[in-house]
């Protein structure tokens, strides 16, 4: 027999659990669904050396703002996981761990929901499963590659996982750079296979980045300041929460000793073959950086806020060289890891969700099927959106219009 619950939440991460947070204000009955435990994604995908590269006082979780006494320093993923566990004590989450959801179909005005405890009945389904459910694809041919091991960052744990020598890393988004940027403290040698990702400077004129993203509206972007939906999809811009904070993109990697090639385009046996390109690919980066820069110059102008002057240009860089093709077994590379970022993953729907990008469908978390709701997405309304100083706002009104279906 079914069991039968008003409102399901998928997912207890920091979306499904600040969605939670406001049906308990609204005193609506729901439960949360873990497929592991609370925070299950930070646990097991993230390495050991994992730092947030959002500072401390981006923890703004509705209810549980950070209140201690290093609001700009970064937070260790263990810590991390505290803060969420905390989190779902403070206001007692109806979380059941160790549940996971295998299907969701539409039944008798509701939802029907199967898991491995058994099947349940809602008149309301939220799925606050993120966005990093399924590892974007590899290069054609990555199954021929002569290497010994080959895995996604999704399951790089530490450099004593690798076998010895040395390593190509494919995508240079955070993933790609951190793991890098590990990798050479290690002592490892590291090719980074660049793609036209942006990135940005730790700090800038006295503030960490993420101060003047917020205070010039940066974070508050919407989906409608995007050039096309595709946008969405974009890798996040890389920066390190390690040491303190740093810096952590290809030219500053490749000042530190990785070496720089383009974007795969194809993997025979023991040769790599990569894509024209590798400079507009760190030209755009340069770009993006100036823009940024740009926009805080202007705000600084603007307020007439104090603020130290921009300290001298970035640079000089290594030359840029255009590698065609690289033999793995030459060069001594023994392990690819595949930076390649992830994409949502809702095969489990029973319903036509998405679009054809994989994207849910819907309009800031809402969708057009009748209670059931997307929450935690990158973009789903707001650059901020699946950030811990971001999700609150877009859970507030689902929980809101959740509550207030007839």
């Amino acid at each position: 027999m079914s069991e039968r619950v008003d409102t399901v939440v998928v997912g207890a991460g920091q979306a499904g659990l600040a969605t939670s947070f406001f049906l308990g204000e609204l005193d609506h009955e729901h439960v949360l669904l873990e497929r592991g435990r609370v925070g299950e994604t930070w646990r097991s995908e993230r390495w050991d050396g994992f730092f947030l590269n959002t500072p401390r006082w981006t923890q703004q979780l509705p209810g549980f703002e950070y209140e201690g006494d290093d609001p700009d320093g970064f937070a260790p993923l263990a810590e991390t996981i505290e803060y969420l566990e905390g989190y779902a004590r403070s206001f007692a989450a109806p979380v059941r761990e160790g549940v996971t959801v295998t299907a969701l179909r539409a039944r008798d005005g509701g939802y029907a929901l199967e898991t491995s405890t058994g099947d349940v009945l809602a008149s309301n389904v939220v799925l606050a499963t993120g966005a990093f459910q399924r590892p974007t694809a590899s290069a054609p041919g990555a199954e021929s590659a002569a290497v010994e091991l080959q895995l996604h960052t999704n399951a790089y744990r530490s450099p004593a996982q690798l076998p010895g020598g040395g390593v190509l890393i494919v995508g240079s988004g955070q993933s790609g750079c951190q793991v890098a940027d590990e990798l050479l403290d290690a002592g490892r040698d590291v090719e980074l296979a660049v793609g036209r990702c942006p990135w940005l400077p730790r700090r800038y004129r006295g503030r960490d980045i993420l101060r003047w993203l917020e205070l010039t509206g940066v974070l508050d972007q919407t989906v409608a300041d995007l050039p096309s939906p595709s946008a969405r999809l974009a890798c996040n811009p890389p920066v390190s929460g390690n040491d303190g904070g740093h810096d952590c993109h290809p030219r500053w990697l490749a000042d530190r000793g990785a070496h720089l090639v383009g974007h795969v385009a194809r993997i025979e046996g023991p040769t790599v073959f990569f894509e024209p390109g590798l400079g507009e690919s760190l030209s755009f980066g340069d770009a993006f950086v100036a823009e940024i820069e740009r926009t805080i110059d202007e705000h600084i102008g603007r307020e007439g806020l104090a603020a130290p002057e921009a300290g001298p240009a970035r640079g000089p860089w290594p030359p840029v060289v255009e590698t065609e093709e690289l033999d793995l077994r030459a060069a001594g590379i023994t392990t690819i890891l595949w930076a390649t970022g992830f994409r949502p993953d809702y095969s489990w729907v029973d319903l036509p969700l998405v679009d054809g990008d994989g994207w849910a469908v819907q309009e800031r978390g809402v969708t057009g099927y009748p209670g059931l709701y997307v929450i935690g997405l990158n973009w789903l309304h707001k650059r901020k959106s699946a950030l811990l100083c971001g999700v609150g706002e877009d859970a507030e009104l689902v929980a809101r219009h959740l509550a207030a279906r007839p």
